[in-house]
């Protein structure tokens, strides 16, 4: 059966002119076929049934709403983080001005309650043996099946959310870093593990800070999504480590560390950053973000604390130096995925310890907004935009 439509029947269907549909297809919003003899074009009624779809999705916001799903409009309300005019604010407190000297814990406890509260007087959690149990998985493995056992025992975690995070967060960092919960400050936990010096536990705790929340992230979302369903906390931190170890989110700054890498070992530094950016995308790999237009603020921080330290290290001058030439050849700034691969290939940091850094953060605003969104009591579930076919013969 041939459904193809006249172009008056597929003007009247779209609601619109003669003019307006020859338009539509100029644009290649619509196709037109040859009529056979006929000099008359015919239009497939699947197309513009599919188009009147999306004309009458977007008069009732459809189109509105798929734009902010991708870096656009906001799509829920928060009292947690928002970035605003270039700057990262935690409940209204600038981030790089707390990490100049807050602590992970005290950063959590400002995006739980606005720091009503200090969760973290509290003894460490028991110690659970499945991480410990797979020594060749990875950090982000055995915090994914951390979570998921935590999951399986719901009685093992206090009542609310805020109350079980502290337990939440020890046992996390332990599965990262195959250690039993300790109460030690987190930042402090990862220093030890990874035998970093003063200066270094130093900028641990600053990074902690930075990455402790970045509004509406994809990880935060599917921690929101899975928080509304009623699901325990670490059900729900297990979807945020699930979303953080895909490659355009958490994998950032391993992406970043073999561009440095490449870079250092290479007779041409330029040549190869060059070769390097033309398979991968510079925001998924080190520079550039779209709330940041004119810079990440979390990775200049921290790399001017590196370049601070670089006159004692040669290492370090020479890993800045090829970060300085990528955003030369590159006309981007860096983002915090550059900063933490330059910490973790300066210091000789486990390879990964990056990502370990930014789960074990982005756990005390998964939390927050966790516990926020349980507190709406609203079951998050948009609804899809069809584009398929319509009916079948």
């Amino acid at each position: 059966m041939n459904n193809d439509l006249s172009a008056l029947d597929a003007a009247r269907l779209l609601g619109v002119s003669l003019p307006t549909l020859y338009s539509y297809v100029s644009r290649g919003l619509l196709a037109s076929v040859s009529n056979g003899a006929s000099r008359r074009k015919r239009y497939p009624q699947e197309d513009v049934l599919r188009l009147a779809a999306r004309k009458n999705d977007a008069k009732r916001g459809g189109q509105t709403a798929v734009a902010a799903m991708h870096w656009g409009l906001p799509v829920l309300e928060t009292q947690i983080s928002h970035i605003l005019d270039g700057q990262l604010l935690y409940r209204g407190c600038n981030a790089t001005a707390l990490a100049q000297h807050a602590t992970l814990e005290a950063g959590a406890s400002l995006l739980w309650d606005d720091g009503a509260s200090d969760y973290f007087q509290q003894d460490p959690p028991a110690l659970l043996q499945g991480p410990a149990s797979v020594p060749d998985a990875t950090p982000l493995a055995r915090a994914m099946l951390a979570m998921a056992m935590l999951a399986c025992k719901p009685a093992t975690m206090p009542a609310t959310m805020l109350q079980s995070g502290p337990a939440v967060m020890r046992i996390l960092a332990a599965a990262l870093l195959q250690a039993a919960p300790s109460s030690q400050p987190l930042h402090q936990q990862l220093a030890q593990a990874w035998l970093a010096d003063a200066e270094q536990a130093e900028l641990l705790r600053a990074a902690l800070v930075l990455l402790a929340d970045h509004e509406l992230n994809a990880s935060t979302f599917a921690v929101r999504c899975v928080a509304s369903t009623g699901a325990s906390l670490p059900a729900a931190l297990g979807a945020g480590l699930a979303a953080l170890s895909g490659d355009k989110h958490g994998g950032g700054s391993a992406a970043a560390r073999r561009m440095l890498t490449q870079a250092l070992a290479a007779p041409d530094a330029r040549a190869a950053i060059g070769a390097y950016y033309t398979t991968i995308a510079p925001e998924f790999s080190g520079f550039g973000h779209p709330l940041y237009p004119h810079g990440d603020p979390r990775a200049a921080y921290l790399l001017d604390r590196l370049a601070a330290l670089s006159n004692e290290q040669p290492q370090l001058g020479a890993i800045l130096a090829a970060c300085a030439m990528a955003g030369e050849l590159l006309d981007a700034r860096p983002n915090a995925d550059l900063a933490l691969a330059a910490m973790e290939l300066a210091f000789d940091w486990p390879e990964g310890a990056g990502m370990s850094v930014f789960a074990l953060a982005r756990s005390a605003g998964w939390i927050a907004h966790a516990a926020e969104q349980a507190a709406s009591a609203a079951l998050i579930r948009p609804r899809a935009r069809y584009v398929g076919r319509h009916q079948r013969d």
